[in-house]
């Protein structure tokens, strides 16, 4: 399931910086201050908690995404994380998917060309659970 057909049923906590804040990024649920373009949304499907990623992420972005995952991982046992949405990564990423496969079951759902390259560059690869698409990560 994408973002888009997650639609009403989806438990949604966006958080972007562009909706009616003139420009200035709004408050996550932490109360930080969330980077122009950065989103982070969170659904249930098929067993598996979904947190979809939008935006560029690094370490003056990560803060939402970190949030949410740590809470996905005290709380569920499989966590999805949706990166078919993600622009940019650097270490900061990485680092956080390897704390978030130690605490659950991390499966990484549609990760674009980049970060998929870096994975490989860096070995990561080898630890996660990469699968094409939010379904077949949920279902696997």
């Amino acid at each position: 399931m994408s973002y888009d057909e997650a639609g009403t049923e989806a438990v949604t906590r966006e958080c972007t910086g562009d909706a009616g804040s003139g420009g200035k990024p709004s408050a996550a649920p932490s109360g930080l201050p969330v980077p122009d373009g950065v989103a982070v949304v969170q659904y249930e499907w098929h067993g598996a908690w979904v947190v979809v990623a939008r935006g560029a992420y690094d370490v003056h972005s990560i803060t939402p995404l970190a949030a949410a995952m740590r809470v996905a991982a005290a709380q569920h046992e499989k966590v999805v994380l949706d990166a078919s949405g993600v622009a940019f990564v650097d270490s900061a990423l990485l680092n956080l998917l390897i704390r978030t496969r130690r605490a659950t079951d991390l499966r990484l759902a549609a990760p674009p060309p980049q970060l998929r390259r870096i994975l490989e560059l860096t070995g990561v690869d080898a630890i996660l659970r990469v699968h094409a698409t939010v379904e077949d990560a949920a279902v696997g």
